[in-house]
């Protein structure tokens, strides 16, 4: 498995079953691509399985036909999945599914309803080490949930304190996390009702089966929350590998609709999709220059996590409209 053996994981006997997430705010961009590309190889190169899912869970930023584009940009680069089209989850028709969970947190006293503003956590708080948003200070832990409410509360799961989390990523290594230092309680689910990415994906991995997860590297700080989440939940969380992010100049986040960043963009200039996943598989360690033609199934023999960089992948859009 190269890496993805990871302390506390799952057994690891049962059989690969990996997933590709996107959400579809917008249409399939060169760092979505990577990781799908990512994902699928893993899957493949130990004659595992990937589905597909799509987070759509806010929807206010759903974008009409997104979903639709992204399918069909993952066909055009020769990306197929299994349990397509009738095994496609969607968060957005997940409710009863989420709403489930968090009662058996509750049950379980995980959990408290919290009527803070984000207002007055910042000024009761300080940003934490690893995020841009301020820790959580517990002003309503020992509150009583009879009490009446200043406005709908959120729902935040209990970290007790010296909570410790650590995991074995396949690109990044040896990960750990104090949570109740690093994070604090965290929102399950909002006060307008709108559940938490950090509870539904976990309840989504938890539903499909998944063994393996592989995403994008800005994921990488959620994991140690969500492997607590599922251990509150009674089960062990799956093994981790999160790919190297794609950046513009200096290192800033990459314009997704920047000319030649959508992988449609190459599909309507002509481009052969054989050499969009040849420029894909060089940045990500798995090709030499001298491949101009490749295919996603040329890939599999030579897939490793050891091989993957760390990254980030730099390009610089202005240089020329097609950037790859």
């Amino acid at each position: 498995m190269d890496g993805m053996e990871a302390s506390g994981a799952r057994d690891l006997n049962v059989r690969y079953r990996g997933r590709f997430a996107p959400s579809p705010t917008g249409d399939l961009h060169l760092g979505g691509a990577s990781t799908a590309l990512c994902a699928w190889l893993a899957a493949r190169s130990v004659g595992g399985s990937i589905v597909l899912r799509i987070e759509d869970i806010d929807t206010p930023r759903v974008r009409p036909d997104s979903e639709k584009h992204i399918l069909e940009d993952l066909r055009w680069l020769g990306l197929d999945w299994d349990e397509e089209p009738e095994g496609i989850l969607h968060q957005s028709q997940r409710t009863r599914a989420y709403e489930s969970a968090l009662q058996q947190l509750e049950n379980g006293g995980f959990t408290y309803p919290c009527d803070c503003s984000r207002k007055e956590i910042s000024l009761a708080s300080a940003p934490s080490g690893n995020e841009k948003t301020p820790i959580y200070p517990g002003s309503c832990r020992q509150l009583t949930q009879s009490r009446s409410f200043r406005r709908p509360p959120a729902t935040r799961l209990r970290i007790p304190p010296n909570t410790f989390i650590e995991f074995e990523d396949a690109v990044f290594g040896k990960q750990s996390s104090q949570l109740s230092q690093d994070v604090g309680d965290f929102v399950l689910r909002r006060g307008d009702g709108v559940f938490a990415y950090q509870l539904a994906v976990v309840v989504d991995d938890l539903a499909q089966g998944i063994t393996h997860v592989v995403r994008g590297a800005d994921l990488l700080s959620s994991t140690a929350r969500q492997i607590f989440l599922m251990r509150c939940l009674g089960t062990e969380p799956p093994s981790y590998a999160h790919a190297p992010l794609w950046v513009g100049p200096n290192g800033e986040k990459l314009a997704k609709r920047a000319s030649g960043i959508p992988v449609r963009d190459h599909r309507n200039a002509g481009v052969d999709p054989r050499k969009l996943i040849a420029r894909l598989a060089q940045a990500l360690g798995l090709a030499d220059q001298n491949e101009p033609w490749l295919t996603p199934h040329e890939l599999i023999p030579r897939f490793s996590w050891g091989k993957i960089t760390k990254g980030p992948i730099e390009i610089d859009p202005s240089r020329d409209s097609l950037p790859l």
